[in-house]
């Protein structure tokens, strides 16, 4: 089994030395998701946008490795405030739908570019 990079300019480039995600066999692997806008490179104002951007992210990487929502297994989600953790769950919880992947989500004391929220995830196909 050889592990392949996956890059779509759908979503931002590593702010890096890493990949936005190996895909492994039937497994993807992401790297965490900020808000970043991919075609300017800057974040958003604010937690809705940056999550609804964050999540954005994750579907291009998703998508671009030719894996759906429904893949997605496990994910982590970094916050700079848990104060805003309905808010973003809110948002989650529209992106994934019926899909309920299991989820960590904790506070962190910085993000990279001063970001508000981070996603990354695991996803596996089923054969």
């Amino acid at each position: 089994m050889s592990n392949k990079v996956i890059h779509t300019d759908k979503a931002p480039a590593a702010v890096g030395p890493y990949s936005q995600a190996i895909s492994a066999g039937n497994a993807l692997y992401s790297s965490g998701q900020l808000g970043l806008v991919p075609e300017t490179g800057l974040l958003p104002e604010g937690i809705e946008a940056q999550t609804v951007q964050s999540l954005k992210n994750v579907g291009a990487v998703l998508e671009e490795a030719g894996f759906r929502r429904e893949d997605v297994v496990k994910t982590t989600v970094f916050l700079t405030d848990l104060g805003n953790f309905g808010k973003v769950n809110e948002l989650y919880e529209e992106f994934f739908g019926e899909t309920k992947p299991a989820r960590s989500c904790v506070e962190v004391s910085a993000l990279p570019k001063g970001g508000l929220v981070e996603i990354e995830f695991v996803a596996v196909k089923s054969n």
